[in-house]
């Protein structure tokens, strides 16, 4: 059963496109015997013809790596963009290591293993710069002999 030119008028009565223009099976017979847009209407408003949703982009790949990275996944490298001052802020970066370098000498000072002097002094050379790490601090300490016996 060719029912092309009811799809055609249906479409330019629904405003969209023939593809989404539905027939219900079982009323195939009324709509081969509708051949005017007005008894298309009539069907249509009937509920016999019926245009189809659109098709909508999917929501459940998003969903999942939103849970992903709520649990703290894809932070690899491959998912890294941009520079790695807009990954983690040099600021921030300075801010870690030099309260780390800080609370290192407050402990080596507290322990004893520091003179206050000598304290001040790395404490000034951290705050400069001058050390990576905290291994940086205690070669340094090593080499210069600053240890307090």
């Amino acid at each position: 059963m060719k029912l092309a030119t009811q799809k055609k008028l249906a479409a330019s009565l629904l405003k969209c496109s023939q593809q989404r223009v539905k027939f219900k099976p079982e009323h195939l017979h009324e709509i081969k015997e509708a051949i005017t847009k007005s008894d298309l209407r009539l069907l249509i408003s009937d509920g016999i013809i019926f245009k189809q949703g659109e098709k909508e982009v999917s929501r459940v790949r998003a969903r999942k790596i939103r849970v992903q990275k709520r649990k703290g996944l894809r932070r690899g490298h491959g998912s890294k963009k941009g520079t790695p001052n807009a990954n983690t802020p040099d600021k921030e970066r300075w801010m870690n290591k030099i309260r780390a370098q800080r609370a290192f000498l407050q402990e080596l000072k507290q322990k004893g293993h520091l003179s206050i002097a000598t304290y001040r002094a790395l404490y000034r050379k951290s705050k400069g710069g001058f050390f990576r790490s905290k291994r940086h601090i205690k070669l340094y300490c090593d080499d210069q002999r600053l240890w307090e016996k």
